[in-house]
């Protein structure tokens, strides 16, 4: 039985919900500070995944035409209707707070979602569970993912908590479906695999600190080419 998705849901929920419950009791240098850390964690895990990429060209390819098919598809541009969405049915319920307005709002929503659904800690932890029936990668996660989110709710609201719902169902299909994949797959593919994950996490960071704003959901579609291209590349060129 799975059990590290619904550890890690349920604990995006409560930090989420803890989180803008404390809102502005928190003091403002502390709410501002914190993000930049996260982002900077996001920025170094994504360095640390990247160095072990084995074909770097095949990742390269698959970041490009992954980057093209969720230009032409508009994937951050749903993530950021269904924001949107989400935070107008939470205002309706709590009243929402000042601060931010609604493209900062999408954009550092979309940031977080990215982070939380997509990591290569969560995927790879997803994955993990499924073929061996060890859920402690995604204990780990869950650690973080406390603390991420309470903070990010401070100036986001409620609507963190409802991360929780997408983060579960993609990490459930990635648990189901590992016994399928797991298989068929090498070292070097795992590895090219980390590595694309690495430079989203890398965008991610970026774009929480404020520094760049990478479309990073864009970007998501590579997690679903890089393997393929990475095992071509061994295949036929290296």
């Amino acid at each position: 039985m799975l059990i590290g998705p619904y550890v890690n849901g349920s604990v995006v929920t409560i930090g989420g919900i803890v989180g803008a419950f404390l809102g502005s009791r928190l003091p403002e240098r502390l709410r501002n500070a914190l993000p930049q850390t996260f982002g900077l964690a996001s920025m170094g895990l994504g360095a640390m995944l990247i160095v072990k990429v084995k074909f770097m060209p095949a990742v390269v390819l698959a970041m490009v035409l992954g980057a093209v098919i969720g230009e032409m598809l508009g994937v951050e541009r749903g993530l950021g209707k269904m924001a949107g969405a989400t935070r107008g049915f939470i205002d309706k319920v709590i009243p929402p707070r000042q601060g931010l307005s609604q493209e900062e709002f999408m954009d550092k929503f979309v940031a977080i979602l990215v982070l939380f659904c997509a990591s290569g800690t969560g995927i790879f932890g997803a994955m993990h569970e499924g073929m061996t029936g060890d859920p402690s990668i995604l204990y780990i996660k869950t650690i973080l993912d406390l603390f991420t989110s309470a903070i990010f709710a401070t100036s986001l609201g409620y609507a963190v908590a409802t991360i929780a719902v997408p983060q579960i169902m993609i990490q459930l299909a990635l648990a189901t479906l590992a016994t399928l994949i797991m298989p068929l797959t090498t070292a070097s593919m795992m590895a090219d695999f980390s590595a694309a994950g690495g430079l989203i996490m890398l965008a991610t960071g970026l774009r929480i600190c404020g520094i760049k704003m990478f479309p990073v959901a864009n970007m998501l579609p590579a997690l679903l080419l890089v393997m393929p291209f990475s095992f071509l590349w061994a295949s036929y060129i290296a």
